[in-house]
């Protein structure tokens, strides 16, 4: 662990913002030395409570953002923001800014806003995304939103991230329809209907309460739905209050909390994993004979994958033996 990283990881335990915005992008880009900065950094997380918000394209979920932002200041809590966008095809970077998104509550005392790349992750989340989490909660946050992209079905990989999920809903858009969708009924804590001043919101409420009617057991308890109007903010007072009586139950929390332990040891295994491989195969250039094969007919993928790991689960079998 280098000297700069020694730093970093002292400044963000104290509070100084430039070491914060500096080890995220640090981590975020893989730098040599970030497993070991987030396993120090590890034991200051588990603090803050982190907020999903998904949902489709144009349902509001910015605007709605920046308002319950704007409530938990106001409430006296630090607030840091993950503001996922699709990834430019050229750069990986994020195409939208999140100054231009956030450019309200970037200013407000106690707000971080970062705004990530999916980096072709589904759902619109990568594990670098959850590494920024845990970073800005050893920072101090009280709170940590996450704003995905809003891809569709995709965005159940919310769920193996945050504490309690918000489903934006919108009249006119179809999102009645979108709620049917097994994947997202699922994963949503609370559906909020935004932009209920529209011609069409008690209908989509209408809608959702049916759809769990049908796919939620009698006695169970089914997820609360909330009209909402971001852009004046009404309803969002209400909406935080839901949100806070919800993170109350540790039962529920706990057992999340199990979920997305297991999936980030998985994650992180499968690309620790991969990136060796790509290393090795690069090293002896066995891979490369192996794509001229492929392009010349010679051969396929999937008796050249099968190849490739078959000597290394057969070790993995042996090692698990003893």
């Amino acid at each position: 662990m280098g000297v700069e990283w020694e730093s970093l990881i002292d400044g963000v335990k104290k509070g100084d913002i430039r070491a914060l915005a500096k080890m995220i992008t640090r981590v975020e880009n893989r730098e040599p030395g970030w497993m070991e900065a987030m396993r120090r950094i590890y034991p200051y997380t588990g603090k803050a409570h982190v907020i999903g918000i998904t949902g489709s394209p144009g349902a509001g979920k910015s605007t709605l953002t920046n308002k319950i932002t704007s409530d938990l200041v106001d409430r006296g809590y630090k607030v840091g923001i993950v503001a996922v966008d699709p990834s430019s095809p050229f750069s990986g970077g994020a195409l939208l800014g999140d100054r231009l998104r956030m450019r309200d509550v970037s200013l407000l005392d106690g707000v971080f806003v970062r705004s990530m790349a999916t980096r072709g992750a589904l759902g619109g989340l990568n594990q670098a995304a959850r590494d920024v989490v845990k970073i800005m909660d050893a920072f101090g946050k009280d709170f940590v939103i996450i704003e995905t992209v809003g891809v569709g079905q995709d965005e159940v990989e919310i769920v193996k991230t945050a504490d309690i999920v918000l489903v934006i809903c919108v009249p006119g858009q179809g999102d009645a329809i979108q709620a049917i969708k097994a994947g997202v009924m699922e994963i949503a804590d609370i559906y909020v209907v935004n932009k209920a001043d529209r011609e069409g919101a008690d209908q989509v409420v209408s809608d959702i309460r049916a759809m769990l009617d049908l796919s939620t057991e009698e006695n169970a308890p089914r997820p609360p739905i909330m009209k909402t109007i971001a852009s004046t903010g009404e309803g969002v007072p209400q909406l935080v209050a839901a949100v806070l009586d919800l993170l109350k139950k540790e039962s529920q929390k706990r057992e999340r909390q199990k979920l997305q332990v297991k999936e980030e040891i998985l994650v992180i295994l499968e690309q620790e994993v991969a990136k060796f491989l790509r290393q090795q195969f690069d090293k002896n250039g066995k891979l490369e004979k192996e794509v001229q094969e492929v392009v010349q007919g010679k051969r396929d993928p999937y008796s050249i994958v099968q190849e490739m790991i078959t000597p290394l689960m057969k070790d993995l079998q042996i090692s698990n033996a003893k």
